[in-house]
């Protein structure tokens, strides 16, 4: 997988696009979006399946259900997985990376969790039966103006604003907020953590600096999963680690994620260990 577009200037022109033009993507960027994913990978090991659905080239009646959320779209990706450990973490971590490629070409994308018809998709985009289906997101060129419903989700979730550092990342424990100075060189990094996107914008993600790494929690919001089989913040871990490694990658520092070195420490409550990384 190669990510060779600039992450700070892309993760700030991403944003969620609900309503799109009529306008056919070039086949040239159809091909390379086929490229990119087939060269998906993660760093937590279990394996990603993605699904494309083009509705201009099937039945041009097909209506799929997005519950009105989205508008004018054509072209889906969707993704499943077996549902294993760091499995939605997995799948947070490589649909981030084709978003941000999606982005860099200038096209818009809308991660959709909870506002799609599941069983309309999976008919449509052959889903086998058993299969994890937690994922999709329209892509295409984001239409000139934001439709009403769009615009009140928006201000709804608050989405463009981020929750401040000293709620998210801490030195040695969670009493001790970390401050862009002392995390250094990890600064960048955690910046493009803080400026990531999740469900609902809920912003899970905490984060402990020691000596030994930087190790990621999540802050399981009561009763935000319950609709699901699944715990679906976990998807939104795996966009933090996608933002954090192709930050630390772009700015030559080496390390990698481990699940097995969670510190010794209290943790408050509704926060919950999920995995690190370890400088090299």
């Amino acid at each position: 997988m190669n990510i060779n577009f600039p992450i700070e200037v892309t993760v700030k022109k991403r944003y969620s696009v609900r309503n799109y033009k009529d306008q056919a993507i070039e086949s040239d960027k159809q091909k390379a979006i086929e490229s990119f994913i087939d060269s998906l990978e993660n760093p937590f090991g279990p394996h990603v399946a993605f699904h494309t659905l083009d509705l201009k080239s099937g039945p041009t009646a097909q209506k799929l259900g997005t519950y009105g959320v989205i508008k004018g779209a054509s072209h889906y990706i969707g993704t499943t997985i077996t549902l294993e450990p760091m499995a939605l973490e997995a799948l947070g971590y490589e649909f981030e990376a084709l978003v941000l490629y999606l982005a860099d070409l200038g096209l818009g994308t809308c991660w959709l969790g909870g506002t799609f018809d599941r069983q309309s998709f999976s008919n449509a985009m052959k889903i086998e039966a058993g299969e994890i289906f937690p994922i999709i997101t329209p892509y295409g060129y984001a239409a000139d103006h934001k439709h009403f419903k769009e615009k009140a989700m928006r201000k709804l979730i608050k989405a463009d604003q981020r929750k401040e550092w000293n709620q998210l990342f801490f030195s040695d424990d969670f009493q001790s907020p970390l401050s862009e100075a002392t995390a250094g060189d990890l600064a960048f990094a955690l910046e493009m953590v803080r400026l990531g996107p999740s469900a609902s914008n809920k912003q899970p993600w905490r984060i402990i600096l020691n000596d030994s790494g930087c190790h990621f929690y999540e802050y399981k919001e009561p009763g935000y999963s319950k609709a699901f089989a699944y715990d679906i913040q976990r998807v939104d871990m795996g966009i933090a680690a996608a933002h954090f490694d192709f930050s630390m990658k772009e700015k030559n520092i080496d390390g990698h994620f481990v699940t097995s070195a969670q510190p010794e420490i209290d943790l408050p409550k509704n926060v919950e260990y999920v995995f690190s990384w370890i400088r090299a």
